[in-house]
C-alpha cells in the first residue's frame, strides 16, 4: 500500500514537471510572459488579459471573412469589363443590418442644428452641408413634388432608407456616428456625467480620437466634465493614484486605448469588395460552384421571387420589372413598392444583412477604376487611401480644431461643406519622415497607384515631361471658387479632348435600386458616380472592421 502511495506521487510529480515544461501550467493572467512582472497596475502598468471578443456595435451585424470570387462569371450585357472575376479575401468585419434610414440621418441633422445653429452666420455651412439634396426627387417629365417635401421628414418614411446623400456627407455620418457611441460608452460607463449627452456646444464637443490622444483637450478643454464621472475616484484607487497627482498623471482618470472600453474601430463605409462578400451571404453555402463565383443573388437560386412551398411566387427584392413597371400590378404580384420600400420587408441572406439587392443602390468606400488590381493585392483590397496623421503644433501637442478654426470645401456644385469640426484632431499629409525607405507606401495619396499615376502612364521613362493633356483619365477639370464677397464663381471645363468621367472624385456604387431592372441585383455589378452628387435612388449603409479573433467561435489562447 505504502508503495503505490509513493508510485502515485511519482507519476504526480513527472506530470507535473511535463505540464510546466510544456507550458500547460503556466499562468500568466497576473504576469507578463515576458518578464513575469506584475501586469495588474500595482506597479504602474496594467496588461488587459482576459478581454473578450469585440461585440457588436449599434445597428451592425458580424460577417465572418473569408475568401470569395468577387467579380462576375456571368456573360456581361453592358460590355463594361469592369467586373472581370478575381480571388480575393476579406477579414471578419461588422456591416449594418439595413441601410441608413431616414429617422437615423435626421438624428444626426437635429444634433447639427443644436449644436451649429444655422441661423448663425458662423456655422450656416455645417448645417446647410450635411442636409440631403431632396430636390433629386424632381423629373423634368414627373410629378414627384410630394416627395421633395415628404421623404426625408415625414414620420411615414421614418424607416425607408435615406437618398439625396452624397458620398461626402455619408462618410461625414459616419464619424458623427463613432463620436456619438463612444460618448454614450463613456456616460454609461461613469467617465462621463449622464447630463453630458444632448448638452454638446460648438466649442465643448466629443471627438473619440482626441479623447484617446489628447484627453485633456476633449470638450473644448473643460476638464470639469470629463472629471465629472464617478470612476474618476474609482480608478485613483484601482490603478494607485493619488489625487495630488492629477495634473502631471493623469492616466488613471481616463479612459485608454488599452483598456478595451470606447470601440477598437469605427463606423465607415464598407470596402467594395467587403459590400459585395456580405451581399453574396456566402455562410451557409458551401458549395463549390457558389465558392467559385457562380451565385448570382444575395439569397440561393436563379430567380427573383420565392420558389418555397409558404411564399411560392413573393418578389425577393424591390427593383423595376419592366417599362413603367416598378412594382407590379395593384393586389397581384406586387413588390409592395413603387420606390423604395421600408427596411426589413424582405428576407435577409445568409449573414442576417437585409436589401443588399433592390431599394436603393449604395456608396461604398472606393474611388472608382475599370479593374480591380489583384494582381498587386488579393487581401482587404481597397482603393482610395490618403494616408494622414495628426498635426503638432509648436508645444509639442496635438492640435484641436476649434470653433472659430472650421475649414470648408467648395464642391464642384458650388455648395458649401465642412471638412473639419470642432474637436477633432487637424490632419496633414504624411511626408518623407514616414516613407523614407518604406516598401509598403511611398506617398500619402494612393488612390492613383498603378493606374492613374505617372509610373502608370505610357509616357513615364520616355523623357517626356507630363502635362494635363498626357493624364490616364482625361476627365473634365471644372473649377469653383467664391470670391471676396461670397459669390460663387463655377469655371466649366470646355474642352473637346476630354474622354471620360473617372477621376479620383468618383466613387464606386453596388447594387441595384428601386429604378434598376434585375441584371443590377446582381452584387459584382458596379457603376460610379461623383463622390459629391447624389441620387434619389442611391443610399448608403455603415460597417466597421473586426479586431481580434477572425470568428465568434474562436478560442482565445491560453494564459
Amino acid at each position: 500500500m505504502k508503495n503505490y502511495s509513493l508510485f502515485n506521487l511519482t507519476v504526480i510529480a513527472v506530470c507535473s514537471i511535463l505540464m510546466v515544461s510544456c507550458g500547460g501550467g503556466n499562468d500568466y493572467s497576473n504576469t507578463s510572459r515576458g518578464t513575469g512582472w506584475d501586469v495588474t497596475g500595482k506597479n504602474g502598468f496594467e496588461l488587459k488579459t482576459n478581454y473578450k471578443d469585440q461585440d457588436a456595435a449599434p445597428g451592425l451585424v458580424f460577417v465572418e471573412g473569408g475568401t470569395f470570387t468577387m467579380g462576375r462569371v456571368k456573360d456581361d450585357p453592358m460590355h463594361d469589363w469592369n467586373n472581370t472575376p478575381n480571388q480575393q479575401h476579406v477579414q471578419s468585419f461588422y456591416i449594418d443590418e439595413t441601410e441608413v434610414t431616414n429617422g437615423m440621418y435626421l438624428e444626426m441633422l437635429d444634433w447639427v442644428k443644436r449644436v451649429f445653429p444655422p441661423e448663425d452666420e458662423q456655422y450656416r455651412g455645417i448645417y446647410n452641408g450635411a442636409v440631403p439634396d431632396t430636390l433629386v426627387w424632381r423629373n423634368r417629365l414627373g410629378y414627384n413634388e410630394e416627395m421633395t417635401k415628404n421623404y426625408l421628414r415625414f414620420p411615414s418614411y421614418a424607416n425607408y432608407p435615406v437618398v439625396g446623400v452624397s458620398w461626402i456627407q455619408a462618410v461625414e455620418f459616419c464619424n458623427w456616428r463613432t463620436d456619438r457611441v463612444n460618448e454614450k460608452i463613456l456616460v454609461d460607463q461613469g467617465y462621463v456625467p449622464k447630463d453630458q449627452l444632448g448638452k454638446a456646444t460648438a466649442s465643448e464637443l466629443f471627438n473619440t480620437e482626441t479623447y484617446l490622444n489628447a484627453p485633456t483637450l476633449v470638450y473644448g478643454g473643460n476638464d470639469s466634465i470629463t472629471r465629472g464621472g464617478r470612476a474618476s475616484e474609482r480608478l485613483e484607487k484601482e490603478r494607485g493614484k493619488l489625487a495630488e497627482r492629477r495634473e502631471t498623471d493623469t492616466t488613471g482618470l481616463y479612459v485608454r486605448r488599452e483598456d478595451g472600453i470606447l470601440l477598437p474601430g469605427a463606423y465607415r463605409l464598407p470596402t467594395e469588395a467587403e459590400w459585395e462578400y456580405a451581399a453574396l451571404g456566402l455562410g451557409s453555402l458551401r458549395e463549390y460552384n457558389a465558392y467559385r463565383g457562380r451565385k448570382k443573388y444575395p439569397w440561393d437560386g436563379q430567380y427573383t421571387r420565392s420558389g418555397s412551398r409558404k411564399n411560392r411566387g413573393d418578389h425577393l427584392a424591390n427593383f423595376k420589372q419592366g417599362d413603367g413597371d416598378y412594382g407590379g400590378i395593384a393586389g397581384w404580384s406586387d413588390d409592395g413598392a413603387d420606390i423604395t420600400a421600408p427596411i426589413k420587408s424582405y428576407e435577409p441572406n445568409d449573414f442576417g444583412v437585409y436589401d443588399m439587392a433592390g431599394n436603393v443602390s449604395e456608396w461604398v468606400a472606393d474611388v472608382y477604376r475599370p479593374i480591380v488590381d489583384d494582381e498587386f493585392n488579393d487581401f482587404n483590397y481597397y482603393r482610395g487611401n490618403v494616408y494622414t496623421k495628426n498635426s503638432i503644433g509648436p508645444d509639442g501637442k496635438v492640435e484641436v480644431v476649434s470653433a472659430d478654426s472650421i475649414d470648408y470645401d467648395t464642391l464642384s456644385n458650388g455648395k458649401l461643406i465642412a471638412r473639419t469640426i470642432p474637436g477633432e484632431i487637424k490632419q496633414v499629409a504624411v511626408d518623407d519622415e514616414e516613407t523614407y525607405l518604406r516598401t509598403n507606401f511611398d506617398r500619402s495619396d494612393n488612390r492613383n497607384f498603378r493606374d492613374g499615376d505617372a509610373q502608370s502612364s505610357k509616357f513615364f521613362g520616355t523623357g517626356d515631361e507630363l502635362d494635363p493633356d498626357q493624364r490616364m483619365y482625361d476627365s473634365p477639370q471644372h473649377r469653383v471658387s467664391v470670391d471676396a464677397d461670397g459669390n460663387v464663381i463655377r469655371e466649366y471645363d470646355q474642352a473637346n479632348t476630354r474622354s471620360t468621367l473617372i477621376d479620383n472624385e468618383v466613387r464606386v456604387i453596388k447594387g441595384g435600386s428601386w429604378r434598376d431592372r434585375e441584371y443590377w441585383l446582381d452584387p459584382a455589378t458596379r457603376r460610379f458616380y461623383p463622390q459629391d452628387m447624389a441620387k434619389d435612388d442611391l443610399g448608403f449603409r455603415c460597417a466597421m472592421s473586426r479586431i481580434g479573433s477572425k470568428s465568434k467561435s474562436s478560442k482565445s489562447p491560453r494564459n
